[in-house]
Parts: structure tokens; C-alpha cells; sequence
């Protein structure tokens, strides 16, 4: 992986801080998981995400490097 794509995702991440997003996680063995949560902060190597549950769970607090994007192990769009 080449740092200049790893530093364009940083950017592209941390523009988005407290947007709505929603993301679909690779679990593997064919498990998709698709949630709703905000881009809560961008650190150098990871960024979180608080997803707040539709259900009467708790929000949670999810973290990801931004080699999970490049690699696509996490997708993530704009709501």
C-alpha cells in the first residue's frame, strides 16, 4: 500500500467528522453487516464511528484503520 493513499483517505475521513455515514462491514464467510453511526474522531492510524443502534441497545464506539477502506474490509457512504 502506498503511504500517498493511505494519507488521501486520512484526508477524505477526517473531512467528514461528524457526518452521518453508513457503513457495511466484511465479516467474512459471506456475514455483511450494515449499520448507521457518525464519524466521531480521525487519529493518525484509526478513526471511530459512534453507531447508535435502532433497537434499545447502548451506542457503540467502533474503531477502523483507514487500510480497512483501501482494502475494503469496510464500506462507507454518506447518508
Amino acid at each position: 500500500m502506498e503511504q500517498a493513499q493511505i494519507s488521501k483517505v486520512r484526508a477524505s475521513v477526517h473531512q467528514q467528522c461528524g457526518n452521518r455515514v453508513k457503513i457495511q462491514l466484511d465479516r467474512g464467510r459471506n456475514k455483511v453487516d450494515i449499520q448507521e453511526g457518525v464519524i466521531q474522531k480521525a487519529y493518525p492510524s484509526v478513526f471511530t464511528i459512534l453507531v447508535d443502534d435502532e433497537q434499545d441497545n447502548a451506542p457503540q464506539l467502533l474503531s477502523f484503520s483507514y487500510t480497512d477502506i483501501i482494502t475494503k474490509d469496510i464500506r462507507m457512504k454518506l447518508c
